[in-house]
């Protein structure tokens, strides 16, 4: 029983994601300018908001996420964070799971799959994560797929979602 209902939460999760993320893609637009990956431009906020998530103590999240329709899939409870206060309810979520961890930093790879469809862009960054934790040095690689969407202003992230697929634990050397 719990089961079932556990896969029916799933489902109805995974269901209201894609359609979030399918209804955003709708219009026919030119070819990207870029073909390959991201610009700048387009890397600007995913960069900020990992500057940010390296260094939340004192720390203001930065205007990074769009206005309206935000949807984030993390994994951290409760693990998708959507409607009209999706950003400050990821953060406040956020916030939480990295109170045991130190001296985060994060490096991309080259971006995949990068596609725009108008003010849309979508693009998979690799992503290593690296810290401490309750003092074991920690590194954690997966995959950072992100839409983001230009209306007017900058480029803003619409919608995220994080996936590690391997995680290194060591000990921390003694001096």
């Amino acid at each position: 029983m719990k089961t079932a209902c556990g896969f029916r939460r799933a489902f109805f999760l995974l269901a209201l994601l894609s359609g979030s993320l399918l209804s955003a893609q709708v219009l026919p637009s030119p070819p990207s300018d870029s073909p390959d990956g991201p610009d700048g431009a387009m890397m600007a906020p995913v960069t900020a908001l990992a500057r940010y998530m390296g260094h939340v103590d004192g720390a203001v999240l930065p205007p990074v996420f769009a206005d309206d329709g935000v949807v984030i899939v993390e994994n951290f409870p409760p693990y998708i964070f959507n409607g009209k206060d999706a950003a400050a309810h990821w953060e406040a979520g956020y916030r939480k799971h990295v109170e045991p961890l130190k001296d985060l930093q994060c490096e991309f790879g080259k971006a995949h799959d990068f596609d725009r469809n108008g003010d849309r862009v979508y693009f998979v960054l690799p992503t290593t994560w690296r810290g401490i934790q309750q003092g074991s040095q920690f590194e954690e690689h997966g995959a950072w797929a992100f839409v983001l969407t230009k209306s007017s202003g900058p480029w803003r992230i619409i919608a995220y979602g994080w996936g590690a697929y391997d995680e290194t634990d060591w000990a921390m050397k003694t001096p």
